[in-house]
C-alpha cells in the first residue's frame, strides 16, 4: 500500500523521458549562465573594448569599429556554442562528445560568418585590427579550461 503523501509515479514513456518546454529551455540556458562561460564572455567582451579603443586611439574610427566586430566575433560564436552545449544530450559519454562536436561545428560556422559579413559588408574594414582582436579574444576562449564550476 502506498503511503497518501507520496505523489504517484510519473507515467511510462516510450523511448525517451519527456521534458516540458520549460524544463528544455532553462537547461539550454543555463550553460550559457554557468561561471566559465560567464567568465569567457567577460573577459572576450573586456579584450574586445580594449582592443577597440586602442585601436581609435591608433588609427581612428574604422579601427576601432574593425575591432569591435573581430570581437563580436567571436564573443557571438562563444555564445552560439554555449546554447549549442546547453540543447545538447548528455546521457552518456558518447552523447556528451557527440554534443561538443555539434557545438564546435556551430562555433566555426558563426566565426566563418561573421567574419565573411565583416569583411564583405563594412567598406572601411581595417583587417588588422579585426584580426588582431579576433585572434585574441579566441585565444581567450582556453579560459574557460581554468574556471571551476
Amino acid at each position: 500500500m502506498r503511503d497518501v503523501k507520496t505523489p504517484p509515479p510519473p507515467p511510462a514513456t516510450r523511448g525517451r523521458p519527456s521534458r516540458s518546454r520549460t524544463g528544455k529551455r532553462a537547461e539550454v540556458f543555463a550553460t550559457l549562465v554557468s561561471r566559465p562561460i560567464r567568465t569567457v564572455l567577460c573577459w572576450q567582451a573586456l579584450a574586445s573594448v580594449a582592443c577597440a579603443l586602442v585601436a581609435a586611439l591608433g588609427s581612428g574610427g574604422n579601427a576601432a569599429w574593425s575591432a569591435a566586430m573581430g570581437g563580436g566575433v567571436t564573443v557571438a560564436s562563444t555564445v552560439a556554442y554555449a546554447l549549442m552545449l546547453g540543447a545538447g544530450e548528455k546521457s552518456s559519454a558518447g552523447a556528451s562528445v557527440a554534443t561538443m562536436l555539434r557545438a564546435e561545428a556551430v562555433k566555426i560556422v558563426v566565426v566563418i560568418g561573421g567574419l565573411w559579413v565583416a569583411l564583405t559588408r563594412f567598406s572601411g574594414v581595417v583587417p588588422l585590427a579585426l584580426f588582431v582582436t579576433f585572434v585574441i579574444t579566441v585565444l581567450l576562449f582556453r579560459v574557460a579550461f581554468l574556471v571551476r564550476n
